[in-house]
């Protein structure tokens, strides 16, 4: 098999983490990569016997204070970049005793197999042991990114997945050292590395009390700050669009008030600004397209003429058909729900 290294973060660990060891040994799954991060002496005791058990097929990187898992997993992958040039890729997994060598295998086999995708060891979360917080935390979050980013993934925050090389270089530029950067994986692999499944064993060592560092409410928020980026940066590139149409419309009116049709020449002037500076914006910045321009700009134009005649055909037949309700307000409505759809049409057709 090629070589792809095994690594594995951990904080304060248990029991759990020398039976995973004692398990990779046994299957002879090596190199392994772990990181303390920051765990103290308290626990140092641990880290010595795991390094034991792998030999030398182990390694020990160690955080002198805790930074988050993120932290971590770009120290893993600093080091094995350097160290194993031939390295097709990693697979990651937690110390918890949720992933088990013959899953880790799994993993690793499908990277050996798929060089070029994230390959996400995926839990179905349908056991009677599964804490009811692991359960509904995935359903919505999947509901989520699958909403704001386009993204299908049945299990987004898995720790054991299978990373390609190309991918762990983009890693270590990413934002976010807690759990909220294997969010950013996803998003960074979105539109240039093919994400897969492989389905996993669903384990927890207790429905009612599963020991996890996952803050529920911090690192919650950190991971959804993570997905409303994107959503966040197009209002505000439209935002800014919108206030560029409006003040050099009002510049060149000024500029040009002499010349006859001065209006209708500003206005397709301030336009034209407008609409380059949102192009640029959403292509660079919110999408990050790796589309070429001469394919991207067509559909934009495209979109831009489609979108100008909805607003305009449904905001005269909602004015018909309430026509007690003030054009402004309907006109409102209509162009927020194609504010919407146009996100979503840049998103997955555009960029």
């Amino acid at each position: 098999m090629s070589c792809i290294p095994i690594i594995i973060p951990a904080y304060e660990p248990d029991e759990r983490m020398i039976a995973l060891f004692e398990g990779l040994a046994e299957r002879a799954m090596g190199p392994v990569v772990l990181v303390d991060d920051g765990s103290g002496e308290a626990y140092a005791d641990l880290f010595v016997r795991a390094q034991q058990i792998m030999g030398d097929a182990g390694t020990l990187l160690v955080h002198e204070v805790n930074r988050g898992k993120g932290a971590a997993l770009k120290t893993a992958f600093s080091h094995v970049l350097e160290t194993w040039p031939e390295a097709i890729g990693v697979v990651t997994a937690d110390s918890d005793g949720q992933h088990v060598p013959d899953c880790i295998e799994r993993v690793r086999a499908a990277l050996t197999a798929y060089k070029d995708s994230l390959v996400m060891g995926v839990r179905t979360f349908d056991g009677d042991d599964v804490p009811w917080k692991s359960r509904m935390g995935n359903k919505i979050t999947s509901h989520v990114l699958l909403a704001l980013t386009g993204l299908s993934i049945s299990d987004t925050q898995t720790g054991l997945r299978g990373i390609p090389r190309d991918l762990l270089e983009k890693c270590l530029d990413l934002p976010g050292d807690r759990f909220e950067f294997e969010t950013q994986m996803l998003t960074a692999a979105q539109g240039t590395t093919p994400i897969i499944e492989v389905p996993i064993a669903t384990v927890y060592d207790s429905k009612e009390n599963h020991q996890t560092h996952f803050n529920t409410v911090k690192d919650s928020w950190r991971i959804y700050r993570t997905l409303l980026r994107q959503p966040l940066a197009y209002a505000l590139s439209s935002i800014t669009s919108c206030a560029t149409d409006l003040a050099a419309f009002a510049v060149l009116c000024r500029l040009l008030e002499n010349m006859d049709g001065y209006v209708a020449i500003s206005t397709v002037i301030a336009r034209l600004m407008s609409a380059t500076l949102n192009y640029t914006l959403n292509s660079r910045v919110v999408f990050r397209s790796k589309r070429k321009d001469t394919v991207s700009i067509p559909r934009y134009v495209g979109l831009a003429v489609v979108i100008m005649a909805a607003s305009a055909t449904f905001t005269t037949l909602g004015t018909l058909a309430l026509p007690m309700v003030p054009e402004v307000a309907v006109k409102a409505v209509v162009d927020c729900l194609l504010f919407i759809v146009s996100y979503l049409v840049q998103r997955q057709f555009v960029f």
